[in-house]
C-alpha cells in the first residue's frame, strides 16, 4: 500500500503524469519524476509537483522507486520498460495511464522480470490542452478510473492502484479485463473523438466560427486533438473502433432514411429513445462517489 514514505516515480510528465504528480504531492506523497523535456522538469520542480526531477532514467533513481506510474504513450512505454527494467528493485509495482490495454498490458507482463509487477489502469480524464504546463489534479474529481487486472496480478497490486485512484479523488473506480476495457473505450471515447474530428473536417467554410452555437461547440470540444497520441490509440484499437464506426454509421443512415421518407412519428421515437438513454448518464453523474 502507498504511504507518505513510498518512493513514487512518474515517468512522462504530460498532462496526466503532471496532474498525478501535482495531486500526489499535494497530499504529501514523495514523488520523483522523469521526463525528457528539461522545461517540463524545471516547471514541475518550481511548482512543487515533485521533489526530484530528471531528464534521463538514471539507474540509481529507478532502483529507489517502489511504485512507478508510466505516463508515456503505449508503444513508447513498452520500449522504455524493455530498455530500463533491469534497474528496478525486486518488488517494484508499475502501472500506466494508457487509453488502450490489449497488446499493451499483456505484452508488458510477458517481457517484464518476474519479480516486477505491472498492472494496467486508465484515468478517464483529460483536457483539450496537453503538457505539464496545463496539469490540474482537480480534473479527476468527477472522472472515472478503470483498473484492468489480469490473472498475473496480485490482490495487493489491485488494492494499491485502487488506493492511488482514491488519493487522487476519482469519483468512481471500476475493474474490467483488458478486452472489456478496449470495447468500452472504443465506444465512449475513441468513437466520440472520431465523430468530433469528422465534424470539423467535413466542412471547410472558414466563416463557421462566426455563426456556431453551443451545440456545435459542445460536440466538437474534443476535436482539438493530440494527433500523435490519438492516432496511436486509434490504430492500436482499430478493429473495435471500426466496429463502432460501422454501428454509428448505420444508425445515422437510419435517421437519414426517416428524413427521406418524411416519417415524423419514427423520428420522434428515435429522439425519445435518445433522450431516455441520455438521462441514464445524468443518473450516473449524480450518484455518490465511491468510498471503498
Amino acid at each position: 500500500m502507498l504511504t507518505e514514505q513510498t518512493k513514487i516515480l512518474i515517468v512522462g510528465c504530460g498532462l496526466i503524469g503532471g496532474s498525478y504528480a501535482m495531486g500526489l504531492s499535494a497530499k504529501g506523497y514523495d514523488v520523483t519524476a522523469i521526463d525528457q523535456s528539461p522545461e517540463a522538469i524545471e516547471f514541475g520542480l518550481a511548482q512543487g509537483f515533485f521533489r526530484r526531477g530528471y531528464t534521463e532514467p538514471l539507474p540509481e533513481v529507478l532502483h529507489k522507486a517502489e511504485f512507478v506510474v508510466m505516463g508515456l504513450y503505449p508503444t513508447a512505454m513498452l520500449d522504455w520498460l524493455r530498455a530500463n527494467q533491469q534497474h528496478f528493485a525486486p518488488g517494484t509495482l508499475i502501472t500506466d495511464v494508457s487509453g488502450v490495454k490489449s497488446n499493451i498490458v499483456d505484452t508488458a507482463q510477458e517481457f517484464l522480470r518476474p519479480d516486477v509487477e505491472f498492472i494496467g489502469s486508465h484515468p478517464m480524464a483529460g483536457k483539450e490542452t496537453s503538457g505539464i504546463f496545463n496539469a490540474d489534479y482537480h480534473i479527476f474529481a468527477a472522472a472515472n478510473f478503470i483498473i484492468t487486472p489480469t490473472e498475473k496480478n496480485t490482490p495487493e497490486a489491485i488494492a494499491t492502484v485502487r488506493q492511488l485512484a482514491q488519493i487522487l479523488e476519482f469519483k468512481t473506480i471500476r475493474e474490467l479485463n483488458i478486452r472489456q476495457h478496449d470495447q468500452m473505450i472504443g465506444f465512449l471515447s475513441q468513437l466520440t473523438h472520431a465523430i468530433a474530428v469528422s465534424l470539423m473536417t467535413c466542412n471547410d467554410d472558414e466563416e463557421l466560427g462566426f455563426f456556431t452555437g453551443d451545440s456545435f461547440r459542445d460536440l466538437t470540444r474534443i476535436a482539438r486533438i493530440n494527433d500523435v497520441m490519438w492516432s496511436e490509440l486509434f490504430l492500436l484499437n482499430r478493429d473495435i473502433l471500426i466496429e463502432n464506426i460501422d454501428c454509428f454509421s448505420a444508425e445515422l443512415m437510419k435517421l437519414r432514411s426517416l428524413l427521406q421518407a418524411g416519417d415524423r412519428e419514427r423520428l420522434q421515437k428515435m429522439f425519445q429513445k435518445s433522450t431516455a438513454r441520455r438521462s441514464q448518464f445524468d443518473v450516473a453523474k449524480a450518484a455518490p462517489a465511491d468510498k471503498k
